[in-house]
């Protein structure tokens, strides 16, 4: 299974897919490139030092979403590698019809709340800020509804009496890291089907 890594950030849930595969956890996947929409983001260095390709891909910068001749650029690109399964790990970007139709049933995002708790941007500060008692992340498919696809996997984290902001966050972040690279070893090998399967 070929997989491809998006994302605009530091990388931390592509470095934990990376980690994984290069230590044979996710078996018989394989990733095959990197991209992100920021030139010098933190995952393209991830991806370099694990030897994976890697490249940064223009975005028009005042845009939510990819459109127009970037959007065309990301799916022809993208094409070239043949992916099975499209990861997106803190990308940053909402993806529209024609990308979508050209990965259909091919792309999962990883988001930081318990779906459909919480969705959009700053999942974490809601949830916290609300009070929750428990929150957590959600691996879903993708479709044209922001966070609104099919749940594959929640990681429930309970919110303690004295935990600050930056302490959810980490033990979030940390929950991600567990639960993305399963998802994705259990897409490989057939244990989570793929949609219309």
């Amino acid at each position: 299974m070929r997989v491809v890594i998006l994302g605009s950030g530091s990388g931390t849930n592509a470095e934990a897919i990376l980690c994984a595969a290069s230590a044979g956890q996710l078996a018989p996947a394989q990733v095959v490139a990197v991209y992100s929409d920021v030139q010098h983001a933190g995952i393209l260095e991830k991806a370099a030092h694990y030897e994976v390709k890697n490249s940064h891909l223009s975005a028009p910068s005042r845009r939510a979403s990819l459109h127009g001749e970037s959007e065309n650029l990301w799916i022809e690109t993208i094409k070239k590698d043949a992916p099975d399964l499209i990861v997106l790990a803190g990308f940053m970007r909402i993806l529209k019809g024609p990308f979508l139709q050209a990965f259909s049933d091919k792309i999962i995002n990883i988001h930081p709340s318990l779906l459909p708790g919480f969705p959009g941007l700053e999942a974490i500060r809601q949830a916290f800020v609300r009070g929750v008692k428990i929150t957590g992340c959600t691996i879903h498919w993708v479709n044209e509804v922001v966070d609104g696809g099919e749940i594959i996997a929640q990681a429930p984290v309970r919110v303690m009496p004295g935990d600050t902001y930056e302490l959810l966050e980490q033990k979030i972040h940390g929950a991600e890291h567990v639960v993305l690279p399963s998802v994705i070893r259990d897409l490989a090998i057939g244990a989570t089907p793929f949609p219309g399967e």
